[in-house]
């Protein structure tokens, strides 16, 4: 990538106007390379730099981990009409719960006509609609499905027309799966994230663009739920249904798996390119990305141990060990993932109106970061990266456990010759 290699350049020129533009100094500059970094003294990083992928995945590339006996996205396009998986055929019921009824003055139903259409959707998307950048992500995988802008209309909008009164306490929702009740996948919020987005976080929208372009049936069009800071499972697709509910408890289908369906993404670093066999007395070149999660990153690190050695007993994941900072590299000039000219198609949530990110790292998004290691003598090493939050909290720390989200601590082994 031009802007990349660009980088290694100037990049001290180049971070130091992100952050004047955006107005971040003080901590911000501490993402500035450390002494001796440049692409005069590591030009072994050059080519490893120039060949990351793009920051954003272009749609026809994001990984599919979907679910259905035929998956809804292989149905043929008359099929497709049939169940309203098409923009000119879908609908969504929003009703009240039969076993715990919200109360609601004008609930949205096929049988009425009153279903929620998409022409409907984009009237009010003249007036509502957000874009924002998120990291899609499954709470069992240890990598990204893919990273875009993702564009629709807040759920709330929504839900607002259905004039809710009272004895409104969550939000279940589905979509469609083969009306087959064995294979229906539910997922589930509380109505307070509906209605209010806490802190900085993007709204819960009902997408249906993705890097500019309608949401494809394979990314879950040509409706489908987002949900910023959640892992996948929340952002439910081919949505055909939400139900306003006054029970306390969750409905989603993720519970089952004895998975935590409360759990925020989390930060995690992983490597890119790692020379499987480095000459001894040469620099080591390494580059990879991090998840930023909703605890942030402030920096990423790198560790190369003699394979043999594990770590203490009392120290499972090398805490006190000396960890080598990596460069986190600055946002691009080009995001790719498809879209026009590789340019966002501002306005962007938590970006300005010269497409800078008003903070980077961008939580629920991703980075890319690089590092030239110092040399080491000949034999088997180790590899390991990670991230440390905004908190000072290093990987996998503060919420270590599986079931919770990828946050182990990847190792990738390397020979000294």
């Amino acid at each position: 990538m031009r802007e990349l290699v660009r980088f290694l350049n100037d990049h001290e020129v180049t971070t130091r106007r992100f952050f004047l533009q955006t107005g971040l100094t003080g901590a911000a500059l501490s993402l500035l390379p450390s002494a001796g970094f440049s692409a005069e003294s590591a030009p072994e990083l050059r080519q490893a730099v120039a060949e990351l992928e793009s920051l954003l995945t272009p749609p026809a590339e994001f990984r599919d981990v979907s679910r259905g006996k035929p998956i809804p996205h292989t149905l043929p396009e008359e099929r497709l009409k049939e169940v309203g998986l098409t923009r000119e055929t879908w609908r969504l019921e929003v009703i009240p719960d039969q076993e715990a009824p919200a109360r609601m003055r004008k609930p949205m139903t096929k049988e009425a006509g009153t279903a929620l259409d998409f022409p409907t959707l984009m009237q009010m998307a003249e007036k509502h609609s957000v874009r924002f950048l998120k990291a899609m992500t499954c709470l069992n995988i240890g990598c990204p499905l893919g990273t875009g802008i993702w564009e629709g209309v807040p759920l709330r909008e929504v839900i607002w027309r259905t004039q809710p009164t009272e004895n409104l306490r969550r939000v279940f929702y589905w979509g469609f799966h083969n009306d087959d009740p064995k294979q229906l996948f539910r997922s589930s919020l509380p109505i307070g994230r509906i209605l209010e987005d806490p802190f900085d976080l993007p709204p819960v929208i009902l997408c249906y663009k993705l890097n500019g372009q309608w949401l494809s049936p394979q990314r879950g069009g040509p409706v489908r739920l987002v949900v910023p800071e959640a892992y996948g499972f929340k952002s439910v697709k081919w949505l055909t249904h939400v139900v306003l509910t006054n029970a306390p408890h969750s409905n989603d289908t993720y519970a089952d798996g004895n998975n935590d369906i409360d759990s925020p993404l989390k930060s995690f670093a992983a490597t890119l390119s790692v020379p499987k066999e480095a000459a001894a007395g040469q620099p080591i070149p390494v580059t990879g990305y991090a998840q930023v999660g909703i605890s942030g990153v402030s920096r990423v690190q790198v560790l190369i141990l003699p394979r043999s050695q594990e770590p203490p007993a009392d120290d499972p994941h090398f805490m006190t060990a000396t960890w080598t900072d990596a460069t986190i590299l600055p946002p691009p000039e080009n995001w790719g993932g498809a879209l026009p000219d590789q340019k966002l198609p501002l306005p962007v949530q938590r970006f300005n109106d010269d497409g800078l990110p008003e903070a980077w790292p961008l939580r629920l998004s991703k980075l890319h970061w690089a590092v030239l290691h110092p040399a080491l003598p000949p034999g088997d090493y180790t590899l390991r990266s990670r991230t440390i939050d905004e908190k000072g909290h290093a990987q996998p720390m503060p919420r270590p456990f599986r079931k919770s989200g990828h946050a182990a601590i990847e190792t990738v082994n390397l020979t000294v010759r």
